[in-house]
């Protein structure tokens, strides 16, 4: 049982651990995201506001350039994203239904151990009152011997001197 719960303490704690792992990576994949997020806003806030001039929107068409691999990585990172929050709610889900059977094993082997306790403390009762009756049925027949070898004796003494009665008769 000890091993038992070892084993399942110890799927536990590393279930926990990927647990935190994944929590931290949602929030380092989140801060990425925002910063993405006020990058491309910051850009977008440029590119509004840039002159018409040649070298200005030669700069604007640049930025937009480079904004579409962002904007692409962005979704890449969402659908990252949405993956890791499936599979973290996969792992919560899976680690509440072991708790709950966890609960369940530990609620069962409470009651059998209740129910062990209660047969032993029976037996032991049973044992003691056997014992008791022993010792009584000993000290009985150890007084009927005791008794048995007193009559015994009163016998030979009483045929002695039957036997000696005859002979001086």
């Amino acid at each position: 049982i000890d091993a038992g719960f070892s084993a399942v303490r110890n799927e536990l704690r590393s279930r926990d651990a990927l647990w935190s792992r994944l929590q931290l990576e949602c929030q380092q994949l989140h801060a990425e995201l925002l910063k993405i997020r006020e990058d491309k806003e910051r850009q977008e806030f440029q590119v509004k506001h840039q002159s018409s001039c040649v070298k200005l929107t030669e700069q604007r068409e640049n930025k937009n350039t480079k904004l579409l691999p962002l904007a692409q990585n962005q979704e890449r990172q969402q659908e990252e994203l949405n993956k890791i929050r499936s599979h973290v709610y996969q792992e919560e889900q899976s680690h509440c239904s072991e708790q709950e059977r966890m609960r369940t094993a530990i609620s069962d082997l409470t009651e059998e151990l209740h129910q062990k306790e209660i047969t032993i403390a029976t037996m032991m009762e049973k044992a003691s009152l056997l014992e008791r009756e022993l010792k009584m049925e000993k000290e009985i027949k150890d007084k009927l011997l005791a008794k048995q070898q007193l009559l015994d004796f009163q016998y030979r003494v009483t045929q002695s001197e039957n036997t000696h009665l005859k002979d001086v008769v």
